[in-house]
C-alpha cells in the first residue's frame, strides 16, 4: 500500500519507507504512524504486502526502498523471525552505505541492545532464522548492529509510554528531517538559501496559531520562486496544503468560486461545488478551521481576492500557515509580516545570468565583459537575467553587441509587459503622476515634484504612496525619488507608445535632441499632445524656435528650461521679452529662475497656480501680475534689483480674481510694506490683533507679512501660532492702509506674505466666532505683523453662508492627503498651529 505525495522531492518518490514486521506491529503502533504521516501529506510506503514465508523479496519492493527519502525500521520482538524481513534491512543498510538513505529506528517493546547482540526474544528469533540460512546469517547479523547503532526512538521511553505523544514526536521528527534535506531548492535557484532560511524563520513554524506572510515587490523581482521554494520545503508539516497559482489571472478567467473549489477539494481530497463566493468563504472557514494547513496566494492584487481566499486568521485551524505574493503592499495590510523581495546582488546576477547566457559549446571570448553590461542592465531583476540570458544563449559575439545596443533604445517586450502590470492597475490619475517622476523626477527632491504634481491636480501625498505600494517608485533617505531602472526604461516605453520616431505626439518630452528636432521643424500646426517638458540648452538652438514651438503646446502642463548661464550664448536660458504665456491655458507651474534678461514678467494665464522667478538680474518691478490669476497660491520673487510698491502690490492681490477662501503663500525681495499690519512689524515675531465686531462675516481672512534674512526661508518652513487673549491687553489696534512705513525688505532681507481664508478655518476645534482678540507667533526671526482682509465688495457672506467652500482652501487639516499651501499641526480650543511646506527648492 502506498501514498505519495505532491510535497515528495523531486528526487525520491517516497519520503519515507516503513519496514515493520505485520503480526507485532501492524494494527496497533504501525497504522497509527502510518495514520499520522499521512495526515501530514507525508509520502509514505507501507509495507504491509503478505507475502508467502521464504519468499525473496521482489523488485518491486527493492525499487521502492531506494526511491524513498527515509527508512523507517520498526524493530519488534518477532522482527527477525522472517528472512524476508532481515533481507529488506540488509538492502535497507547497502542503500543508507550507497544511496545516503536514512534510516531511522524504532525499538518497539525491545531494547537497542537486544538487537544488536541478538538476545532474549529478539534473539530467539533471529536463531530460528540463522539456521534455515546459514550463508546469510553474517549479512544479517552486520545489518542489525549497523542499525541498532544508530540513534533512534524508544516509545517505551518517551512521554512515559503515551503512544499517541510519541507518535507525534516522531512524525515531527521525520518533518524536520525532510525539511533540512530538501537542499536541492537552494542549489538550483540563485541567491535562494538565505531568502528561503529567513522567510521559513518569518513563518514560526511550531509556534502554533495561524500566522500569515506576505511577499512584495516589483514584478519579475521572484517573489513567486521564493514563496514556492518555502512552500516545496515546508508543506509536509501540515496536514493540507494547496497552491493557488497566478490569482491575478486565474480570477478574472475562471472566477473567485472556481479557485476556492480548487482549494477546498486539494485539502479535504473530495469534490466540492460552490455555488457562491460568499459561500465559498463560509465552507473555507467551515472545513479548515480545524485543519492544519498551508495555502500560497500567488499574485494577489485585488482585495476581494484575500476576502474570499483568506479572509481572517480565523478561517484556518491552529498551527496553519498562509503564503500571499503580491506587488501592492496595501493588500497586505492584515498579514502578521511583510518580506520585501530583495533583488539579486552583483555576484547572484551573474550566476544566474550564465546559467542561462554561457553556453559551454560554444563559448564567446568576451563573454565575462559582455555579461556584466546584461547584468548591470538587469539591475539585480531575476526575470531580466533570465530572459536575456536565455535570448543571447546560442547568439555570436556581433549579435550580443547588437543586442545590447538596441536596448539603450527599445526594451525587451516580455520584460516590460511583466513589469507594466503595474502599471495598468493604477487610478489614471496615478498613471500620469507615474510617468510624470519616471520622466522628468527620478534622482529629485520630493519636496520639488510635490508642489508641481498638486498644482497638476496628481493629488500626489495618496498618489505617492500608492505608487510606493505597488513597488514603482522608493523615496531613499535623503527624500529624493528614485525606481529600478527597468521600471524607468517601462515608463519611457509607455510614453513613446506607438510612436517611439514622433516625439511631437509624445505626453512628456525629455529628450533635448527630441526637443531640437521639434523646435527646427517648426510645425505649422497645434500640438494637443505634450503636457510637459523639461529642455536643457541645445546647441544652435535659438530662443525664437524654442518658444515659437512651446506656444503650440496648446495642453502644456508645465515646463522647465535648465541652461547654462553663458553670457556669449544667446539661448532659452535668457527668457525673451516676447514671451506670451497667456495663451498657454492649462499651464500650471512657470518657472523663470535664472531668466538674467528678463525685464517684466509675462502675462499669466488664469491657470497658473505657482509662479517663480528668482534670481532674474533685470526684473525691477512685478507689476500687477497677481491680478488675472485665479489659481495662484505660491509664488517666489527673490531677485536682487527688485522694489515692489507694497500698495499697489497688496492691492492688487487683494482685489484680484483670487477666491477669498484660497490659501496664498508668497516670497517676494524689495517689497514695501505699507501700514495697515499690527504693529507695524516692528522688531519682533509677535504681535496681537483686536478684532472689531461682525470680523469672522465683514471679512475674509488673515493676511500675515513676516520680513526675514535671505536664507531663513531657505532652510525651513515658516510656523505660526494663532491664539485667543483672554484679557485686556494693549495693541496698537488696525491702521490706514495707504502710508508706508518700512522699506528695509531691499536687498538681502526677503518678505513673506501669507493669506489665510477664514474658510481653512471655520471645522478646526479652536474657531471661535466670539473672539474679541487673537495673538500670533512667527517662529522665524522676524519682524511680523498682521490684518483682516475685509470682504470684496458684494460678497455678503456671513459664518453660516452655505455659499463658503474650501474646495480650493489650501489648508490641511493633517487627514487630508492632497491639500496644499498651509498645514494644521496643532488644533486646540486654546491655540491653532500652521506650518507651511518646505520651499527651499525654489531657489
Amino acid at each position: 500500500m502506498a501514498s505519495s505525495s505532491a510535497s515528495s522531492s523531486w528526487s525520491w518518490k517516497y519520503d519515507v519507507f516503513l519496514s515493520f514486521r505485520g503480526e507485532d506491529t501492524r494494527k496497533k503502533f504501525v497504522d497509527h504512524l502510518y495514520t499520522a504521516l499521512d495526515q501530514r501529506l507525508i509520502g509514505t510506503y507501507k509495507d504491509d504486502i503478505t507475502l508467502p514465508r521464504g519468499e525473496s523479496v521482489g523488485p518491486a519492493l527493492l525499487k521502492a526502498i531506494e526511491e524513498s527519502n527515509i527508512a523507517v525500521v520498526i524493530f519488534s520482538k518477532n522482527y527477525a523471525d522472517s528472512s524476508w524481513y532481515l533481507d529488506k534491512l540488509v538492502h535497507i543498510m547497502k542503500c543508507r552505505e550507497e544511496m545516503g538513505l536514512t534510516v531511522i529506528p524504532i525499538f518497539y517493546d525491545v531494547d537497542p541492545s537486544e538487537v544488536r547482540h541478538q538476545k532474549r526474544e529478539f534473539g530467539e528469533a533471529f536463531s530460528k532464522q540463522e539456521m534455515k540460512n546459514v550463508t546469510k546469517a553474517e549479512l544479517w547479523r552486520k545489518a542489525l548492529v549497523a542499525a541498532s547503532n544508530i540513534s533512534g526512538w524508544e516509545p517505551k521511553n518517551v512521554a512515559n509510554g503515551h503512544e499517541a505523544t510519541v507518535i507525534q514526536n516522531i512524525v515531527d521528527a521525520i518533518s524536520d528531517k525532510l525539511l533540512s534535506s530538501n537542499s536541492y531548492i537552494d542549489e538550483e535557484l540563485v541567491g535562494m538559501t538565505d531568502r528561503v532560511k529567513d522567510l521559513i524563520s518569518r513563518l514560526e513554524i511550531g509556534t502554533g496559531g495561524v500566522r500569515m506572510v506576505g511577499i512584495w515587490g516589483v514584478g519579475g523581482g521572484g517573489k513567486t520562486t521564493l514563496a514556492t521554494s518555502v512552500y516545496m520545503k515546508i508543506n509536509h508539516h501540515f496536514q493540507g496544503h494547496y497552491v493557488v497559482d497566478n490569482i491575478r489571472e486565474e480570477s478574472s478567467k475562471s472566477g473567485l468560486k472556481k479557485l476556492q473549489e480548487n482549494i477546498l477539494k486539494e485539502v479535504l481530497k473530495k469534490e466540492v461545488s460552490v455555488q457562491s463566493v460568499e459561500q465559498g468563504k463560509r465552507m473555507i472557514q467551515s472545513r479548515l478551521c480545524h485543519s492544519n494547513v498551508l495555502i500560497f496566494l500567488d499574485d494577489v492584487d485585488d482585495p476581494k481576492q484575500l476576502e474570499a481566499l483568506a479572509g481572517s486568521h480565523s478561517w484556518f485551524g491552529y498551527g496553519s500557515r498562509i503564503i500571499i505574493t503580491t506587488r501592492n503592499e496595501h493588500l497586505l495590510q492584515k498579514v502578521d509580516y511583510v518580506s520585501p523581495v530583495r533583488l539579486l546582488s552583483q555576484d547572484e546576477g551573474n550566476r544566474l545570468f550564465k546559467k542561462h547566457a554561457y553556453n559551454d559549446k560554444k563559448p564567446l571570448k568576451d563573454y565575462w565583459e559582455l555579461s556584466l553590461r546584461v547584468v548591470s542592465y538587469a539591475d539585480g531583476l531575476p526575470l531580466a537575467l533570465k530572459v536575456l540570458g536565455s535570448f543571447l544563449y546560442d547568439k555570436d559575439e556581433k549579435e550580443w553587441m547588437s543586442t545590447l545596443d538596441r536596448l539603450k533604445d527599445i526594451p525587451e517586450s516580455e520584460i516590460v509587459e511583466k513589469l507594466k502590470i503595474s502599471y495598468d492597475g493604477l487610478k489614471k490619475v496615478e498613471k500620469e503622476l507615474f510617468l510624470d517622476i519616471a520622466c522628468f523626477f527620478r534622482w529629485r527632491s520630493k519636496d520639488e515634484a510635490m508642489e508641481i504634481f498638486e498644482a497638476c491636480g496628481f493629488h500626489p501625498d495618496i498618489g505617492i504612496k500608492v505608487l510606493i505600494q505597488k513597488a514603482l517608485i522608493t523615496i531613499n533617505l535623503d527624500g529624493y525619488f528614485n525606481m529600478h531602472d527597468l521600471v524607468q526604461e517601462m515608463a519611457h516605453y509607455i510614453v513613446r507608445g506607438e510612436h517611439p520616431n514622433n516625439p511631437e505626439k509624445h505626453s512628456r518630452v525629455w529628450k533635448d535632441e527630441d526637443i531640437k528636432k521639434m523646435c527646427i521643424e517648426d510645425a505649422t500646426t497645434e500640438n494637443d499632445k505634450i503636457e510637459a517638458i523639461r529642455a536643457y540648452r541645445s546647441p544652435n538652438l535659438l530662443p525664437s524656435q524654442f518658444f515659437k514651438f512651446v506656444l503650440k503646446l496648446k495642453k502644456l502642463r508645465w515646463i522647465r528650461v535648465t541652461m547654462r548661464n553663458d553670457d556669449n550664448v544667446e539661448g532659452p536660458y535668457f527668457l525673451s521679452n516676447e514671451l506670451r504665456i497667456s495663451q498657454l491655458t492649462r499651464l500650471k507651474l512657470l518657472n523663470l529662475s535664472g531668466c538674467k534678461r528678463l525685464l517684466e514678467l509675462p502675462q499669466l494665464p488664469s491657470s497658473i497656480a505657482i509662479l517663480l522667478a528668482n534670481e532674474c538680474d533685470s526684473l525691477t518691478d512685478v507689476g500687477d501680475f497677481y491680478v488675472d490669476c485665479k489659481r495662484l497660491w505660491y509664488a517666489s520673487l527673490i531677485c536682487s534689483n527688485m522694489v515692489i510698491d507694497g500698495n499697489r502690490f497688496l492691492q492688487s492681490m487683494l482685489q484680484g480674481e483670487t477666491s477669498e477662501n484660497q490659501c496664498v503663500i508668497l516670497r517676494l525681495q524689495g517689497l514695501e510694506i505699507p501700514k495697515g499690519f499690527t504693529p507695524r512689524l516692528r522688531n519682533s515675531n509677535k504681535c496681537t490683533l483686536q478684532l472689531p465686531e461682525n470680523w469672522c462675516s465683514d471679512f475674509c481672512g488673515f493676511l500675515m507679512c513676516a520680513v526675514v534674512e535671505n536664507d531663513l526661508l531657505y532652510i525651513s518652513s515658516p510656523k505660526i501660532t494663532i491664539q485667543q487673549v483672554k484679557i485686556n491687553v494693549c495693541c496698537c489696534g488696525m491702521d490706514s492702509e495707504d502710508d508706508v512705513v518700512w522699506k528695509e525688505s531691499v536687498g538681502d532681507k526677503i518678505t513673506w506674505v501669507g493669506y489665510i481664508p477664514f474658510a481653512s478655518l471655520r471645522d478646526t476645534n479652536w474657531w471661535d466666532s466670539t473672539c474679541k482678540k487673537l495673538s500670533f507667533s512667527f517662529d522665524n526671526d522676524s519682524k511680523f505683523g498682521v490684518r483682516l482682509v475685509r470682504r470684496k465688495e458684494g460678497s455678503g457672506r456671513t459664518e453660516t453662508s452655505a455659499e463658503i467652500s474650501t474646495d480650493f482652501s489650501g489648508t490641511s487639516d493633517g487627514k487630508d492627503d492632497y491639500t496644499t499651501g498651509f498645514e494644521i499641526y496643532h488644533d486646540s480650543k486654546d491655540y491653532l498651529k500652521i506650518s507651511t511646506r518646505s520651499y527651499y527648492w525654489c531657489m
